[in-house]
């Protein structure tokens, strides 16, 4: 019986996402809640059947309960837990699972004490984020007033019985605010989750790549592909400039399952190693962060189609400061010439878009701002501003290194926004092999 109890959740355990809020559905808010808690979940081995967003409705949301119900063994929603009149979650909660609010006295505590660090009272209207369901376990939420919801509902005729009912379901309530419900999935939900589900152990690897196609890329590694193991799923996941290959396996032996991606993780890095840049959440600013610190060397950036994008980029992380000095932005020529020492002649000769002003560019940029590095970008981002000798799309990019200046070009399509954003990866990516070089 065991046996086939632990048989029964490892096959059979599937979650749904309902998102609650008129706002997600005239398109002012974007759902960014159902993809993050969709992840969590497949790194627990659950899947995700169907995800929903429904109207700030009582009897939407709970026709839509009544039909993830019949679909799924754990339903997961978001949204409508506020104090005002239109978050209607609480209520039509109880109405679902025929019970009344009571009063938390411990929510109550922690409201006040959250109100109590802005030197602020609780208001009548605050005071109401205390009353939970009468029937579920309360989910504490370590940054906001609105705590979570647990329930269990179970149709199982004989309790002492080892196989779970397929009428047996856990709903979970979370408030909408993205970093809330993130830090109550980690802290809280899925740890319960774990504990209430035997679920099997989920194994991923995500390989970086970039410099290459999801087509192209996809053909030189056709038979490494072809000779994964039936464990092993590979999945495509594109981005502009960047291409990202997770391996997934599952399974009881998390040992064997760990092995068995690692042999073709490193399978891969034979094949096509002037690809990969990088391995799981790593990006390519935190990578370039970590060498130029290493090294204990500064960047600096001279952006003109780019519009500051690499110098966000680059501050986006934390430390930064530590290694990059500044950046600037010519967009005109003028400022080319007054601040990075771009010589006229070079630009009346070959344009702003030309391998001799990227380069000078770049070396301006070292010099003027005092820095071991610096990128340089110039480029038609279009949608407009294209010649037949200078297509729409065509960028150059320079790194300049204390001992060469190296530059590229590009060309890419009309897309305005992608064009600037493969051209901050492309040219971050530049300098990383410059820096690994060295």
């Amino acid at each position: 019986m065991p046996g086939e109890f632990e048989d029964y959740l490892i096959k059979k355990m599937l979650a749904e996402i309902i998102t609650i809020g008129d706002e997600l559905l005239i398109g002012q808010v974007t759902d960014t809640n159902s993809g993050w808690i969709a992840t969590q979940l497949n790194l627990c081995g659950i899947k995700v059947k169907q995800i929903t967003a429904v109207s700030d409705d009582k009897a939407h949301i709970k026709q839509s309960l009544e039909d993830s119900s019949k679909r799924a063994d754990l339903i997961l929603m978001t949204g409508g837990l506020g104090p005002t009149k239109d978050d209607i979650t609480k209520h039509t909660l109880c109405e679902y699972f025929n019970t009344s609010l009571r009063f938390d006295e411990e929510v109550y505590a922690h409201v006040k004490y959250l109100f109590s660090r802005f030197g602020k009272e609780v208001s009548e209207l605050n005071k109401k984020q205390a009353e939970v369901p009468a029937n579920c376990k309360v989910i504490h939420n370590a940054v906001g007033t609105a705590p979570g919801m647990w329930f269990e509902s179970s149709a199982i005729p004989n309790p002492q019985s080892l196989i779970p009912n397929p009428q047996s379901k856990v709903y979970v309530s979370m408030p909408g605010v993205p970093y809330e419900m993130k830090k109550m999935m980690e802290k809280e939900i899925i740890p319960r989750i774990k504990l209430h589900f035997k679920t099997p152990h989920i194994i991923h690897r995500t390989i970086l790549t970039q410099g290459i196609g999801e087509s192209y890329l996809s053909e030189i590694i056709k038979d490494w592909e072809d000779g994964l193991a039936p464990d092993i799923k590979l999945a495509y996941l594109p981005s502009p400039g960047m291409v990202r290959l997770r391996l997934s396996a599952s399974g009881d032996d998390e040992q064997y399952l760990t092995a068995l991606i690692a042999e073709k993780v490193n399978a891969l890095n034979l094949l096509v190693p002037q690809y990969i840049y990088g391995y799981e959440s790593e990006t390519l600013e935190g990578i370039i962060g970590e060498l130029l610190s290493e090294k204990g060397k500064t960047l600096s950036v001279a952006e003109s189609c780019t519009g500051g994008m690499l110098a966000q980029k680059i501050t986006s992380i934390a430390g930064s400061s530590a290694y990059f000095r500044g950046g600037i932005v010519a967009y005109s020529n003028d400022i080319k010439t007054k601040m990075l020492g771009v010589s006229e002649n070079t630009l009346k000769e070959y344009g702003a878009v030309s391998e001799q002003t990227v380069r000078e560019m770049a070396e301006g940029a070292r010099k003027n701002l005092n820095t071991d590095y610096a990128i340089s970008t110039s480029g038609i981002a279009g949608p407009t501003g294209g010649t037949p000798e200078k297509p729409v799309g065509t960028v150059w990019i320079a790194i300049a290194a204390p001992n060469i200046t190296i530059a590229k070009k590009f060309l890419f399509g009309d897309n305005r926004e992608r064009n600037i954003m493969v051209t901050a990866n492309i040219a971050l990516n530049m300098l990383r092999k410059v820096l690994v070089k060295e």
